[in-house]
């Protein structure tokens, strides 16, 4: 058991997709699937460069031409592509329960992220994650998405939290952004489908969720 005094962090706000559950790639499917429908390629790497500053996969059906009545018609294809994913590939990341319950001795936690409500709610019906958390802010609960700082400053005022005494643990470039610009520390977990991302910004860099514990008790 770690004593209070010995942690520095006593907040995490956790990013969702790609740190807790593995869907970044599902979504990026969906999107590919969709847009490929009216004949649009979808580039990863143009997608993960555009996601970086809080694009999408639209942007690359509007160069392409696509007009915006088509362009919401294949958003909702998308999304429904997304969905079925979420209920059949196995999109779990192994430690992250254990990790939670390790970490939820001596800090307190939250979920922010860009997910849709109802997204979420299908991930997490019949999963343990949010039973660790003091609460979660989806896509529907803040004005300007990341890389904007809204949605980590929205954290910090719901927890009462200063930025020293809180962490954000993040995927993306995106995300990192978001936990920059508004002034808190960011450890981002290295993840395959974001690994091309520049990431130079994060205070700390790490495999998996376990190695939390060292940074939030000063060890990292």
């Amino acid at each position: 058991m770690v004593r209070q005094d010995q942690v520095v962090k006593k907040y995490i706000l956790f990013d969702h997709d790609g740190v807790l559950v593995d869907t970044e790639l599902w979504y990026f499917k969906a999107g590919e699937r969709a847009l490929a429908e009216i004949g649009v390629a979808l580039d990863q790497e143009r997608y993960l460069r555009d996601m970086s500053q809080g694009l999408g996969a639209w942007d690359q059906a509007r160069a392409a031409g696509v007009d915006e009545p088509v362009i919401d018609r294949q958003r909702e294809a998308r999304d429904a592509y997304y969905q079925e994913c979420l209920r059949t590939e196995a999109i779990e990341i192994d430690g992250v329960v254990d990790a939670l319950a390790d970490l939820s001795q001596y800090v307190r936690m939250a979920i922010v992220t860009t997910a849709r409500r109802a997204d979420f709610d299908l991930i997490h019906r019949s999963r343990q994650i949010t039973g660790f958390m003091d609460f979660v802010l989806v896509r529907e609960d803040y004005d300007r998405p990341k890389p904007h700082p809204e949605p980590y400053l929205a954290g910090l005022k719901r927890f009462g939290a200063t930025r020293d005494e809180t962490l954000v643990v993040e995927d993306s470039s995106r995300g990192l952004a978001s936990a920059v610009a508004a002034g808190i520390d960011c450890a981002v977990v290295r993840n395959s489908f974001t690994a091309t991302q520049d990431l130079s910004r994060a205070t700390h860099r790490i495999d998996t969720l376990a190695e939390l514990a060292s940074i939030v008790r000063g060890c990292g």
